[in-house]
């Protein structure tokens, strides 16, 4: 079975998520018995399982532990699955001399003595950085049986991200006074390896019913010890559980490397990309456009294999179309300084119509931006300068209000429609930019959107008109490409004022290049998506071929 994992590494760490799923075949395998060979000559569990009730039969006639009730039989049809040769199903409280949560104790600020909490609790191990300590008196009050020891297992047993979490106490004495808080349950076992009984709580069959088993709301579930005492595990022979554990550490080790050298091949091609988009935006000349274009084209189907190299594509071709270098530019055009005085013309009608405000400018963007290459026939001008701002019509609406009015026409904020709402502000298409949030940093959705009908915008949305649909769908483009951080004021609540958008330096082209230009950036978008569905085509029939052959592993 092991050959089976070796074999068919590439197609099982190649799939979405590919080398989480490896470790929890490995695992799923291991606590199956299909990982290691069963050995004939091995004690059988059946033995392992009297020792066990021997021994903890002296621990209470010694008074070390308390007698505990007889556990329910375990019935065959109770099996979460059949078991090799050899293999016993107990349940965990009969191979366990201390099953128990912790309680809660009385913190102090500073002592010698620390308390394990869920967070110490981490399927690398015990971390104690996070333990708060408890007061010395209080320790009087812990029953010896309460200090953790080497060997002990930790199993989070609260907690929406925590429960389930488990870890082995490492070089640990009773003496160290080292105890748990009451959202870890302490599991001591008795003749087993304790390694091995955490990679079987590690494993898919115990953390996919975990939350089944757990009871409480939503927001605090818990797993009671009752359930942790009765809890089915499987037990092989001793030395198989050596076996068992050296290969699964050997195989979570290859694991370790594989996700390593992924994740240095993804931040290579990464760079690698960028480099070459970069060099596409950053050519002298033609003639240097053109050459870093064929470089690019040569290798295209190696380049663009993941959704974060088309999402680098689409943004490089943004930027390539409002630097005049997408489409050519066509000397019979009108220039743009002619569509500049229509434009100047329908803001003073606008104005005295009561649309529109004032343009404020933060900066002259002739003096500080004398490093922009225009295009034959464009212009260079502000967002402020080319577009009329409405914001002075919009009007919010809280929530509580929205919810008693009909939803009927669209409600948009910083980045897109949020609620519907029972009337309406505007019934023409018009540019929203988002005014303030997260997104104006971290663009994780466009900055810039069309919105059209009718609709109703809040206050976390420019509205911009302007003197055709053309333009804005330009300008819309505009924003989707440039790099907003130098308006933006603001790092735990990101904001662009009417006064930094209006003075963003706007390259515009003639109006019939904005046609051809909207155009085309259309057209290779779509392409971009096209690429992207196939991608997914591709990772789907992969995962599937990955969990067609670990369901062949585990049967």
């Amino acid at each position: 079975m092991t050959a089976l994992l070796t074999d068919n590494l590439p197609l099982l760490a190649g799939a979405p998520n590919g080398i989480k799923k490896l470790r929890e075949l490995i695992l799923e395998l291991a606590v199956r018995g299909k990982l290691v060979p069963q050995d004939p000559s091995d004690e059988p569990a059946s033995e392992l399982l009297k020792q066990i009730a021997e021994e903890k039969a002296r621990l209470v006639a010694e008074g070390k532990i308390k007698k505990q009730k007889p556990l329910a039989e375990i019935a065959e049809e109770e099996w979460p699955f059949v078991l090799p040769v050899g293999w016993k199903w107990s349940r965990l409280g009969d191979v366990s001399e201390y099953i128990q949560r912790g309680k809660g104790p009385v913190y102090v600020d500073q002592s010698s003595f620390k308390v394990v909490s869920q967070k110490c609790v981490r399927w690398t191990g015990l971390d104690l950085e996070p333990a708060r300590f408890i007061a010395p008196e209080s320790l009087v009050k812990y029953e010896s049986i309460r200090f953790l020891r080497s060997g002990d297992i930790l199993w989070n047993s609260t907690g929406t991200g925590t429960i389930g979490r488990a870890c082995v106490v490492e070089d640990c004495s009773e003496d160290e006074q080292l105890v748990a808080d009451s959202h870890v349950t302490v599991v001591r076992p008795t003749g087993l390896l304790s390694v091995f009984l955490w990679r079987w709580i590690q494993s898919p069959s115990v953390q996919s019913e975990l939350e089944g088993n757990a009871s409480g709301t939503t927001n605090q579930i818990e797993l009671n010890t009752s359930t942790v005492i009765a809890h089915l595990t499987p037990i092989p022979p001793l030395a198989e559980q050596h076996r068992i554990v050296a290969k699964v550490d050997e195989l979570m080790a290859l694991c370790d490397r594989l996700e390593a050298r992924q994740a240095d091949a993804e931040n290579a091609h990464a760079q690698l990309v960028q480099a070459l988009l970069d060099s596409l935006t950053q050519a002298r000349d033609s003639e240097d456009f053109a050459q870093s274009w064929q470089r690019l084209a040569e290798h295209f189907h190696t380049l663009f294999t993941t959704e974060s190299s088309i999402d680098a594509l689409k943004q490089t071709l943004l930027q390539l179309a409002v630097m005049g270098k997408l489409v050519p530019q066509d000397p019979n055009d009108e220039p743009a300084s002619d569509l500049l005085k229509r434009i100047a013309d329908a803001k003073v009608q606008a104005a005295s119509q009561g649309r529109g405000r004032k343009v404020k400018t933060a900066t002259d963007y002739r003096a500080s931006d004398t490093e922009v290459t225009v295009p034959a026939g464009w212009s260079l001008s502000t967002v402020g300068e080319v577009t009329i701002c409405r914001d002075g019509e919009r009007i919010p609406v809280s929530q509580a209000e929205r919810e008693g009015r009909a939803k009927t026409y669209d409600y948009y904020g910083a980045s897109g429609v949020i609620d519907k709402i029972d009337g309406y502000l505007f019934d023409k298409p018009l540019l929203l930019v988002g005014e303030d949030g997260a997104n104006l940093i971290n663009r994780s959705t466009p900055i810039a959107f069309m919105a059209r009908g009718k609709y109703w915008v809040n206050n976390h949305a420019h509205v911009l008109d302007g003197v055709s649909e053309a333009l804005l769908l330009y300008v819309q483009l505009y924003f989707n490409a440039i790099d907003l951080k130098p308006y933006v004021t603001g790092t735990a609540q990101p904001k662009m004022n009417q006064a930094k958008m209006n003075s963003i330096v706007l390259l515009l082209p003639p109006e019939a290049e904005q046609h051809r230009i909207v155009a085309k950036v259309d057209q290779l978008m779509a392409l971009c998506d096209q690429l992207k569905a196939r991608l997914n085509q591709a990772r789907q029939v992969h995962e599937q071929l990955a969990n067609a052959l670990v369901e062949q592993a585990v049967a």
